[in-house]
């Protein structure tokens, strides 16, 4: 661990959750040396937004997670008021964490942990290790990228979250940034040896919204697709401006030059997720993990307040021009050798639309919804309406304000096919397999399903 502390012990079982206080965007998610590495955004004093840390959890199979307590802490001039998000990457037999340190120029003198007048620089730095679980965050942290003070390449604030890739004899780094506060931009950097970075090209689009973050770019077969959280994308009552987007995309490996269609897609149609980050897997699959958002921490007996929680992990697949989210097979594997199965063909007939109790999360649920069926999770409501499925989590937000909902798909034709993650605050409903996923943030759920239902996991 960065600071010599001890493991702390909390394990975690299908959602990696904030091992108390906050987490945020997960960071330098990468397979290495046998187990998976997820880092992730931490603040650990205090279950609100601050000065941010690298907290680090492992896991054999995507599913069971253990915390092994903070990796990364600011220690230098540039990473001085956080070490903010970013990747990880494995060369020559070590683990590599790229990230944005950021300097506030001015702290707030009543709470240093935030900036005044929204004023700072941001860096980009790397870290190595040995075995992924020690770093030495006071001699061992170098800055790759300098706060850029050209405008044309990138903005001295607004530019971070390197994502870092190996393709061919050649590194690339992506950043997410802003042009003048107006249209977002990704910059993109090359380099020969993962240590020395030259600008190559960038991409202004309105389709970053004002300021880009957490840009992707990755491979799947021969095409390419990119997956990024522009900021100010949305402006209604929902709770949110910044979301998640993907779509497929043109990468000139030579030029580095980035090409998007018009239209992108929503990652989650929940949209209550944001900051997904990419890796393969030990069988070479792409996939992908988010970050929820919550807007109230959890307060449960014997645990400290926490908020902030992490996705399922999804398998990305590219069909068609359009970007699918499929249930990852360690999760079906675990779902088949820990849960029993119950399935409609063994309940009686009346039973099919009469309230079945389940009372330990998580569980898992499949159904099949015809036009205007509806299903009753524990008061979270999934129907159809007009070949568009739709959720409604009013019941089971503890009239929390300001904050979306009723959520919905596009569009979708034929019949609906539901694959249904219920843990205590997070249901995440695959639909077709993965065609779309809608996702919502609960809390007071109940421990009832009401509907036509077809099979049933639970412990």
């Amino acid at each position: 661990m960065g600071n010599g502390d001890e493991v702390i012990m909390i394990k975690h079982t299908l959602h990696l959750k904030a091992p108390g206080n906050w987490i945020n965007d997960p960071n330098g998610f990468i397979y290495f040396k046998g187990r998976y590495h997820l880092f992730y955004q931490y603040f650990p004093y205090a279950p609100m937004w601050g000065t941010m840390h690298w907290g680090h959890a492992v896991s054999k199979d995507l599913v069971h997670w253990e915390h092994l307590g903070v990796a990364l802490f600011p220690t230098q001039y540039e990473d001085q008021n956080g070490c903010f998000s970013g990747s990880a990457l494995e060369y020559n037999g070590k683990l590599h964490l790229y990230y944005t340190g950021i300097h506030y120029e001015e702290a707030d003198p009543e709470n240093i942990h935030v900036c005044l007048n929204d004023v700072f620089t941001s860096s980009q730095l790397m870290i190595s290790s040995e075995d992924g679980e020690n770093f030495d965050n006071f001699f061992g942290k170098s800055v790759v990228v300098p706060v850029i003070e050209d405008e044309n390449i990138g903005d001295r604030k607004d530019t971070r979250d390197p994502k870092v890739w190996k393709d061919g004899d050649s590194f690339y780094m992506i950043l997410g940034s802003t042009w003048r506060q107006e249209t977002g931009r990704a910059v993109v950097y090359k380099s020969k040896d993962a240590v020395n970075w030259e600008y190559a090209a960038q991409l202004r689009s309105e389709r970053f919204g004002r300021i880009l973050e957490c840009p992707d770019i990755f491979k799947l077969g021969r095409e390419y697709v990119f997956m990024g959280s522009p900021m100010y994308i949305e402006e209604d009552a929902g709770g949110y401006e910044h979301h998640a987007v993907c779509m497929p995309a043109e990468f000139d490996r030579k030029a580095c030059t980035l090409t998007l269609p018009k239209q992108y897609q929503y990652v989650d149609y929940g949209l209550d997720l944001y900051a997904p980050q990419t890796n393969e897997d030990k069988e070479g699959r792409r996939v992908m993990i988010a970050w929820f958002r919550m807007p109230k921490a959890v307060e449960e007996a014997g645990e400290k307040p926490w908020i902030g929680m992490m996705s399922l992990p999804r398998v990305v697949e590219l069909i068609e021009g359009h970007v699918y989210f499929r249930v990852h097979p360690e999760v079906e594997s675990f779902f088949s050798q820990e849960y029993s199965v119950i399935e409609a063909s063994a309940l009686p007939q009346e039973s099919l639309i009469s309230e079945i109790t389940t009372t330990r999360v998580p569980y898992r649920v499949q159904a099949v919804l015809k036009e205007g069926e509806e299903l009753d999770i524990g008061g979270y409501r999934i129907w159809t309406d007009r070949g568009f499925v739709k959720t409604d989590r009013s019941k089971v937000f503890a009239d929390i304000k300001g904050h979306r909902l009723i959520s919905t798909t596009p569009k979708i034709e034929g019949e609906c096919r539901l694959d249904i993650f219920v843990d205590r605050n997070l249901i995440e409903v695959f639909i077709n397999d993965g065609q779309y996923v809608i996702s919502n943030v609960v809390y007071g759920l109940g421990n009832f399903i009401k509907g036509r239902i077809e099979k049933l996991w639970r412990l």
